[in-house]
């Protein structure tokens, strides 16, 4: 075959995708032999999409450019393996977050990328310790309608976040989407409801005092801790 023709050759062939070179990865590794959740997060490593839609299914990676939601692209790429991986480890890495390997920070950040791993913190710190905190509040107010020293008639939810954010929950949300643009009383969806949370987050750092946002952060690691998370 000469030079031209093995140039058309190529030119025919449809480009790669980001995706399908961090899911061969992941494939070729597992063939390879290496330990399913190394080669994970090598392939998390490699992805650059920030969003994609697989069978009407939309996913979105990275909130606001600077919260990555590695779970969610951790769970696509097991997807791709079906059957490949131990159930009950990727059960418990998928759904609470408990790793089958013990790794420190650096040995994540080289699998991943630094700059990856700053975002996955942001997205730990901005939505899945922001959703422990709201939970803690949500026991407390919970708590205190057992044992009736709540009058039964407030909305729980509105209370809820009265207390985290000094704002009703209604109020938030209608803030929340007047900003993006979204329609006002449409339904959330589980992505739309990370964006608010992390919109949440961002809202809490900037109207409530240091020492507060200390505190409520801590409540919320603590929820995590004892629920078996971290």
């Amino acid at each position: 075959m000469d030079e031209s023709t093995q140039t058309l050759n190529n030119q025919s062939q449809p480009p790669v995708s980001n995706s399908e070179m961090a899911i061969r990865h992941f494939r070729s590794e597992l063939a390879a032999g290496k330990h399913w959740y190394l080669a994970l997060l090598e392939s998390i490593g490699l992805w650059t999409d920030e969003t994609e839609v697989v069978t009407g299914r939309t996913y979105q990676y990275l909130i606001e450019g600077e919260a990555f939601d590695w779970l969610l692209l951790a769970e696509r790429l097991c997807d791709t393996v079906e059957g490949l991986l131990p159930d009950q480890a990727k059960n418990d890495l998928l759904f609470h977050a408990k790793p089958p390997l013990p790794l420190t920070s650096d040995q994540y950040k080289t699998l991943m990328g630094e700059a990856k791993y700053r975002k996955y913190l942001n997205f730990f710190y901005g939505v899945t310790v922001e959703e422990a905190l709201v939970q803690t509040v949500r026991e407390e107010v919970r708590k205190e309608r057992r044992s009736n020293f709540w009058n039964n008639n407030i909305n729980e939810e509105e209370e809820v976040f009265s207390r985290v954010y000094d704002e009703p929950y209604s109020s938030l949300l209608k803030q929340f989407r007047k900003e993006k643009h979204y329609h006002l009383l449409s339904a959330s969806n589980l992505t739309e409801m990370k964006q608010f949370t992390y919109w949440c987050f961002k809202y809490r750092l900037k109207v409530c005092e240091k020492a507060r946002v200390a505190s409520d952060t801590q409540k919320g690691l603590q929820w995590l801790k004892r629920n078996g998370y971290t």
